[in-house]
């Protein structure tokens, strides 16, 4: 089963249903519609829960949506997005930087 980590303050609004996306850089797991994924809190070994893909979709930064952005947790600015995952991958991101927007369901375990 696949594995994807999420920061700890992440973790309560995922089980809590109200996370429900997640938006990754260089996705080195090809996570793809209708993996079963387990979720981890980032430096943790036990999973805080089980998930399955329910939508996957490839965009830059600069043609997000309102829609892509439902379910993810939200920014102040442009710019506390681009150096929030500067911060996560230690590069910089921007407008043109390429993400995969990752859509799940909370599965019962």
């Amino acid at each position: 089963m696949k594995t994807v980590k999420f920061r700890d303050y992440l973790v309560q609004p995922v089980l809590l249903g109200e996370k429900t996306s997640t938006w990754r850089l260089f996705d080195d797991k090809a996570l793809s519609v209708g993996d079963e994924i387990e979720l981890k809190e980032f430096g943790k070994d036990e999973a805080f829960g089980e998930a399955v893909i329910t939508k996957v979709l490839e965009k830059k930064f600069s043609d997000l949506t309102d829609q892509d952005k439902q379910g993810h947790e939200t920014y102040s600015s442009d710019k506390e997005m681009y150096e929030t995952y500067s911060g996560y991958y230690k590069q910089i991101v921007g407008p043109g930087t390429l993400l995969k927007i990752i859509w799940f369901e909370l599965k019962e375990v």
